[in-house]
């Protein structure tokens, strides 16, 4: 049945449906939508008569625009309808659904849906999250449209191509969208975790569980903890696990250290031994310490190796670890002897060794330092980064500067590290 131009569901809810003969078969509630290339496609109209509820098949109908709905079969042929959870209805499922605009990386509220025609199908071209939307459901865009134009203003479409939309509602998922989960991935990290929090905890969690593990682990680290450890609790274990593996070891000791104890044991004996035994060395260390914000990923080198050796091993090492600001040399008992900035290591001459551009008056902090105490040496001497040492002399990992700010600002987020 060929299908013409494009049209509003709420444009057709309610028109009635004529037999060949031009009787009455009832009026259209709503739409059954299967998946579809390029994007979903209306497979029946569910018809309702005297309270009963009709399948009326898209091959079965002849005329179908805004005007006219028409079918080629008569009430004989009709098929009652029973309300199944399996079926994918437009209005039921998709209206007044929250969704994500996978382009403008925002969560917004489905008002109507678009249909297109397209090789004979009407398919789900786009949805409609605007002003317009509303009032065309509730019977007024025309007469919003004669008001904006008093004020020589237009009643704006805002209309997101199915292109560009990632459900939230498990109903949805039934529907492949392949290309917005691309898109997802792609946005910043932060901007996934604002869609995430401006939606349910349900929706939050299905959405969270729908994204692969890196863009999990980077969106998990800009969560608020109690959020974080929501989405770490509602999920199995091995996906838990590899997502917790994928992330800098003091934020996995930060998630871990707010879920229930059987879980964050779960969690770290799925993790690899090397991995989890970095983890649980963060997570001695009393919260509000030094020791509570640093991490043990650092860069350290033999004082006596050549510039050139350390500039190449610097580009191996550097891929794992999250943030260098400077190459830490220690001696063979992993002894802080001193610390060389990139810039200096990048300037020096390359026959020279570590041990001849290394500063060596530190700034260092002990693990139980305070961690305001910690913020002030950081800021008093304009560093980017700090280690943090044993009573003996060992360094044990570094605080950066962005550790320090993401304790600091904002209070609310403070966490209070415990012990697994």
């Amino acid at each position: 049945m060929p299908f013409f131009g494009e049209l509003f569901v709420s444009e057709i809810l309610k028109k009635p449906v004529l037999d060949p003969k031009g009787e009455d078969l009832g009026r259209v509630r709503d739409m059954i939508v299967v998946k579809g290339e390029p994007f979903p496609r209306v497979s029946a109209l569910i018809v309702e008569k005297k309270k009963r509820f009709f399948n009326l098949l898209w091959t079965d109908l002849n005329i179908f625009n805004k005007r006219i709905i028409s079918t080629k079969i008569y009430s004989d042929n009709l098929h009652p309808y029973e309300s199944d959870e399996k079926d994918l209805r437009i209005v039921r499922d998709i209206f007044d659904k929250q969704i994500v605009d996978a382009n403008g990386a925002k969560v917004v509220r489905v008002n109507d849906v678009k249909l297109e025609g397209y090789n004979s199908e009407a398919i789900l071209a786009a949805v409609d999250v605007g002003m317009r939307g509303i009032m065309r459901r509730l019977g007024f865009e025309r007469s919003g449209e004669d008001m904006m134009k008093i004020f020589k203003k237009h009643l704006p479409y805002n209309l997101i191509s199915w292109n560009y939309i990632q459900p939230l509602e498990p109903k949805l998922t039934k529907i492949s969208l392949t290309v917005p989960r691309q898109m997802v991935s792609e946005l910043h990290p932060a901007d996934i975790a604002e869609i995430i929090s401006q939606v349910s905890h349900k929706e939050g969690a299905t959405f969270f569980k729908g994204l692969d593990v890196e863009t999990a682990a980077e969106a998990l680290s800009e969560l608020q903890p109690d959020v974080q450890a929501a989405l770490i609790t509602g999920m199995d274990t091995d996906k838990a696990a590899d997502i917790i593996e994928e992330m800098p070891p003091d934020e996995a000791a930060d998630i871990l250290s707010d879920l229930p104890v059987d879980k964050a044991k779960e969690i770290l004996e799925q993790i690899e031994k090397e991995e989890a035994e970095d983890i649980q060395e963060l997570l001695s260390h009393e919260e509000d310490t030094a020791g509570g914000l640093m991490t043990n990923e650092f860069i350290a080198f033999a004082p006596d190796m050549p510039v050139r050796q350390a500039i190449e091993k610097f580009r191996q090492d550097a891929e794992e670890v999250e943030t260098v600001y400077y190459i830490y040399i220690i001696d063979t008992d992993e002894k802080l002897l001193g610390v060389v900035s990139l810039r200096d290591l990048l300037l020096a001459p390359l026959d020279a060794t570590l041990s001849d551009i290394m500063e060596t008056k530190l700034k260092t902090v002990t693990s139980d330092a305070d961690e305001v105490e910690v913020a002030e040496i950081i800021s008093k001497y304009n560093l980017v980064a700090i280690p943090v040492l044993d009573n003996d002399g060992f360094i044990l990992g570094i605080v950066t500067i962005d550790d320090v700010i993401d304790r600091i600002l904002p209070p609310s987020a403070k966490r209070k590290r415990r012990k697994v």
